[in-house]
């Protein structure tokens, strides 16, 4: 049987390693959340660990990382087709109809109306986007004139 100083050294092994354990996933939690990508320290192995046990977690793109350009042309992509199938609708509710926020879909937007791919109507959060050429701008641009005239000769000087 194990005498007592051989338990103790078994207890105040696995504490040393256990430690070590939690310092690295806190350290790692703590550069995904800031943004890094690396660990900072090399992952170690203990004693009869096989060589691929120490897996990652699953590749992500940190919050506030890029994204690769396949993922920005798929978004973009999805913008497209959703605004041409329901014209008029505000930021917020094309982000949330695509599970997204307004900040991610800022620059895909702003490339696709620079691309005169999508036309806007309206300021800031009441801006609502058409497809480009849309019957909505076009006809709204139309009516702008025709009203301004009506007002024009609708008054009557007297005399």
């Amino acid at each position: 049987m194990a005498n007592e100083t051989d338990i103790q050294s078994l207890i105040a092994n696995f504490t040393e390693q256990l430690t070590q354990v939690i310092r690295r996933k806190t350290l790692e939690q703590v550069l995904a959340a800031l943004g890094g990508d690396q660990p900072a320290a090399p992952v170690r192995r203990g004693p009869g660990r096989p060589r691929g046990a120490a897996s990652a977690a699953p590749a992500r793109r940190a919050k506030g990382g890029k994204r690769s350009a396949a993922e920005m042309e798929q978004f973009t992509a999805e913008l497209v087709a959703y605004v041409k199938a329901n014209p008029g609708q505000r930021g917020e509710q094309i982000a949330a109809a695509l599970k997204t926020d307004v900040k991610t879909m800022r620059l895909p937007m702003l490339k696709l109306i620079a691309a005169k791919a999508i036309s806007t109507k309206g300021q800031r959060r009441g801006m609502t986007y058409f497809p480009a050429g849309g019957g909505s701008v076009a006809a709204s641009k139309a009516e702008a004139p025709a009203k301004k005239k009506a007002k024009r000769g609708g008054k009557k000087k007297a005399g």
